[in-house]
């Protein structure tokens, strides 16, 4: 029989620290003065007070390691408990919202995906901006010790190819993640520390510029005003490109680098890939937009640039309604959403290596036409890849076609237009932020949307960041048999 109690001590004790993170919105708010420190104070108490007694609860269960379907239980069952309790400050607080839309948020917040059914947000007390950016930067890091962790081992889409890089963990997946969350968690803290203090000194607030750091590096998109990432310019622009992209590479990359080994970092095949593609781009976005639009040369080649990096990498800031672009970039925003950064990174959607190990199975198919007597293999940064690595790649691939293609077909039927319907898929499975239209493009938001459709969104972040076969796999029959 299937034994929960591991997977509740665990998602037990992740409620309490998320509980213990309310108490910096508290300060916030007891300094700004604004009297809504009750929200988090209540909130904080009931998040850790129920936290403990699920771990309390579950602690004689923690006797070994993991096993298969505990650990699958597990990486859905945390993103699927946090948001309940991240909703609490959202409900309670001057945003009213209801508990769909505050599940919606919060959802959005952890998952990184950044679209939102708030505006007025220039308004909002500044411990519910605050809270917003917690839920994402906490998700950011959290995202990573999944992928590079539980993902691996898990043969989730051809992430099981990342177990060479030393992380084998299955047995004892707990120590071995607490290891690997210590060395990366210096990481993330250094570069969202680095990003806060390159955007102050550009001329941000220091308020705003440690929420939109936190928010930068996770690659999540939340921002303090309803202009997004527009309410600043110039140089504070460039600077989030740098730090969009550095949050988009492999975190054990850096790892290594600052072990004294600088070699991974400029020989890994993602990490070119991923620039090449960032480059590939600006070339095609900027001269069309310098054409079309009747903007100076710098400021269409900065806003290009700043647009289709924070999409690629899935960050979904948005500086200017690239909807006013001409249909061209807008089928190329969509497009790119699809892409995605490095694995072991904070970027979402489908990931690089997944596009360059399809490539080169591609490449082969034609190479074996071309020599029938020929032996060829599939090869990725000088290894053969095993087959069932690129059975899960192909495997996942038609999931997520199959899911975008399901979820688009369900949102429809809620009776969103075929705009909405396509984009709002897209940019929940592939956890981007904002979709294409009128209704839940770069300018407006999700709020308008029936709640049928807030739901299937919902769920379909979850299953987004889990990269898919992660949850689907614990909604199969054979998955519950002994």
């Amino acid at each position: 029989m299937l034994d929960l109690r591991p997977v509740g001590y665990v998602i037990g004790l992740l409620v309490i620290i998320l509980g213990g993170t309310m108490v910096f919105p508290l300060l916030l708010e007891l300094y700004d003065g604004r009297g809504h420190w009750p929200v988090f104070l209540q909130s904080g108490v009931i998040t850790i007070l129920v936290g403990g007694l699920l771990a309390l609860s579950c602690a004689s269960g923690m006797k070994q390691g993991l096993d298969i379907r505990q650990t699958f239980l597990l990486t859905t069952g945390v993103w699927a408990a946090l948001p309940v309790f991240g909703a609490l400050p959202l409900i309670m607080g001057e945003t009213d919202l209801r508990f769909v839309d505050a599940f919606f948020e919060a959802m959005s917040g952890l998952t990184t995906t950044g679209s939102t059914v708030l505006s007025g947000l220039d308004d909002l007390p500044r411990g519910l901006l605050f809270w917003r950016a917690i839920l994402q930067w906490l998700g950011g890091i959290g995202i990573i010790v999944v992928a590079m962790v539980f993902l691996p081992e898990l043969r989730v889409g051809g992430m099981q190819i990342f177990r060479s890089e030393g992380f084998d963990t299955m047995g004892k997946i707990l120590p071995r993640a607490q290891v690997i969350a210590r060395q990366i968690s210096l990481i993330y803290v250094g570069i969202t520390l680095a990003c806060a203090i390159v955007y102050g000194g550009l001329g941000m607030g220091p308020f705003d510029a440690l929420a939109h750091a936190m928010t930068t590096t996770a690659t999540g998109g939340f921002a303090n005003y309803d202009a997004s990432f527009g309410a600043f310019s110039g140089a504070t622009e460039y600077a989030a490109v740098v730090f969009m992209i550095l949050a988009a590479l492999p975190f054990v990359r850096y790892v290594q680098l600052i072990n004294g080994n600088s070699t991974p970092l400029f020989k890994d095949a993602q990490i070119r890939g991923f620039l090449l593609t960032c480059a590939v781009l600006l070339a095609v976005v900027a001269p069309v937009l310098v054409v079309q639009s009747e903007l100076p040369f710098e400021q269409a080649l900065r806003e290009g640039l700043f647009n289709t990096v924070s999409i690629l990498s899935g960050t979904g800031y948005a500086s200017a309604d690239y909807m006013g672009w001409g249909n061209f970039l807008i089928m190329v925003f969509f497009f790119i959403g699809l892409i995605g950064g490095c694995a072991g990174s904070t970027a979402c959607s489908v990931k690089i290596f997944r596009y360059q190990l399809l490539f080169a199975s591609i490449r082969v198919q034609i190479q074996k036409i071309r020599s029938p007597n020929g032996v060829f293999f599939p090869r990725y940064e000088g290894r053969r890849v095993d087959e069932d690595v690129l059975s899960s790649v192909i495997s996942f691939f038609m999931f997520f076609i199959l899911t975008l293609g399901v979820v688009a077909w369900l949102l429809a039927l809620t009776g969103l237009d075929f705009v909405t319907a396509v984009s709002g898929a897209a940019t929940a499975v592939a956890n981007i932020g904002p979709g294409l239209g009128d209704t839940i493009g770069p300018a407006g938001n999700f709020a308008s949307l029936n709640d049928t459709a807030k739901w299937i969104l919902i769920a379909t972040m979850l299953i987004g960041r889990l990269e898919l076969l992660a949850v689907y796999a614990i909604l199969t029959i054979r998955f519950w048999r002994a």
